[in-house]
């Protein structure tokens, strides 16, 4: 059914003005609303719809009319719910009756323009969530409709994390997004249908990318090198700890050099690049995967207030929090619970240990071929090109991003979309921590090989934890080096 755009400005011109005059001429002042003049309203309504899909039955036939009614009734009889609600409302905050008129009209005047917000909202991230996804994978396919409910999910996450008893104790939407795709995937079932939206590491990157904005790049190329170092220590030392301490606890080779890559350099994309790098189990890579994500979720929340406990600095506890929990969104959202100079920190030391990933994975691949693996049958070839293919290009895209803001942008301009692009990477990260929830299963991550290989990756964090904060105050504290400008 096509709908030209002047019926649309008028249908939305008749709204305006229906709802202009029933505020300023019929109850222009406040006073109590009799049942026999609600009644009378309430009739005046439904006679108005009736007239409406007339209309529609004459310009555009019986079944788009059937639609409407059908759709009105529905409405109509759900919102027998809200009188309840709102009567429990009233009755709460002892609403006066006289009142009581205006704040309904308010309160559902409020409740149309965010429900627009949010539809608008949701369809700029189909939009540009669709146009990634296309230029990935070529195919979109049952994409928009699993987008929808995961958006709707998201959502809910974000408005639960909006109590004040849930920030107040540290409780943010990263957590509660998490926690609601666990559940359903734990609890209930994750349908067919919604997989198709379950894109977290695209998710994670545009949000990453999105970020560049926020960081400046004279600040990027003054603790860059800090940064690099600390990545570079931790890798040397934490890579041959997890790998040395799963031998001892049996795990097999292949899972071994997954797990170290994991932990020591930057989570799930290490991982990835690992299990390419030496042609590993996926089924070892998913598992792999799900620990680092459930692992990161209570280091998110403990992290934070171990930095206020030990009284660090902000960019102390930044790159302490950047160096050590593996998953990037998570470190952006631990950064930002302490401050901006601490989600700096963060982000610029993730971001070392992640433009390390590629080098990492051409050292992994020579060493795993040169030894021979379990095997040595199937080996990528040492190449350039696999520095390339495992390098993690949206690393280039922050870099890009920051270029921009820094250099080429003005500082009005700069300032006039900071809060929205922060908000669009806020719905980016809330999509990607729904996703790890719905993706992970809490029972394989305790059954595959005797639970040995979880031991050997939480004993490996510890040491991690140690070690990076032991590099982090080195750093960044002002002991040897002055401390960057975060």
């Amino acid at each position: 059914m096509q709908v030209s755009v002047w019926m649309w400005i008028a249908f939305t011109a008749a709204v305006v003005g229906l709802l202009l005059l029933d505020l300023t001429v019929f109850h222009r002042d406040a006073r109590v609303t009799s049942k026999r003049e609600a009644a009378v309203w309430s009739a005046f309504w439904v006679c108005l719809a009736l007239l409406f899909s007339l209309g529609i039955y004459f310009l555009y036939g019986k079944e788009r009319a059937l639609e409407f009614l059908a759709g009105y009734l529905i409405e109509k009889s759900l919102s027998v719910d809200n009188i309840f609600v709102f009567l429990l409302l009233f009755s709460y905050f002892s609403v006066p009756a006289i009142y009581r008129h205006r704040v309904l009209f308010w309160g559902i005047l409020g409740a149309l323009v965010m429900r627009g917000v949010f539809i608008g909202v949701g369809a700029a991230l189909l939009v540009l969530c669709t146009a990634g996804v296309r230029l990935m994978e070529g195919s979109t396919r049952g994409f928009a409709v699993g987008f929808a409910a995961l958006f709707g999910l998201a959502w809910a996450a974000r408005a639960v994390a909006c109590d004040s008893a849930l920030s107040d104790r540290g409780v943010n939407y990263a957590i509660t997004s998490l926690a609601l795709g666990l559940f359903i995937s734990n609890v209930l079932t994750v349908p067919e249908w919604l997989r198709t939206a379950m894109r977290t590491e695209y998710y994670i990157k545009a949000g990453l990318v999105i970020l560049g904005s926020s960081v400046l790049f004279g600040r990027v190329l003054e603790a860059g090198m800090y940064g690099m170092v600390q990545a570079a220590a931790v890798i040397a030392v934490i890579w041959y700890l997890c790998f040395w301490v799963a031998r001892k606890l049996r795990v097999d080779e292949e899972f071994s050099a997954m797990m170290a890559t994991a932990v020591s350099i930057c989570g799930v994309s290490a991982a990835i690049a690992a299990c390419g790098a030496i042609a590993g189990d996926r089924k070892k890579l998913s598992y792999v995967t799900s620990l680092v994500l459930v692992v990161a979720a209570p280091m998110m929340i403990l992290m934070p207030l171990a930095v206020d406990w030990l009284e660090l600095s902000d960019v102390v506890g930044g790159a302490w929090i950047g160096g050590t929990i593996d998953t990037t969104g998570a470190v952006v959202v631990a950064g930002e619970s302490i401050g901006d100079s601490a989600t700096n920190a963060a982000t610029i030391v993730k971001l070392s240990q992640n433009a390390l990933l590629g080098v990492a994975a051409f050292g992994l691949s020579v060493w795993w071929t040169v030894r021979g693996g379990t095997g040595g049958a199937g080996r990528p070839e040492v190449s350039a090109s696999v520095i390339w293919e495992r390098f993690p290009k949206f690393v280039l895209g922050f870099l890009a991003t920051s270029l921009l803001f820094s250099f080429v942008l003005s500082d009005g301009l700069v300032d006039a979309t900071g809060s929205v692009l922060k908000g669009l990477r806020t719905w980016l990260f809330a999509l990607a921590f729904v996703c790890i929830g719905l993706e992970t299963r809490l029972r394989d991550l305790l059954s595959m090989q005797g639970g040995r290989p979880a031991v050997a990756f939480v004993v490996a964090q510890a040491a991690n934890v140690a070690w990076t904060l032991l590099l982090a105050w080195l750093l960044f504290g002002g002991s040897i080096f002055a401390v960057p400008d975060l």
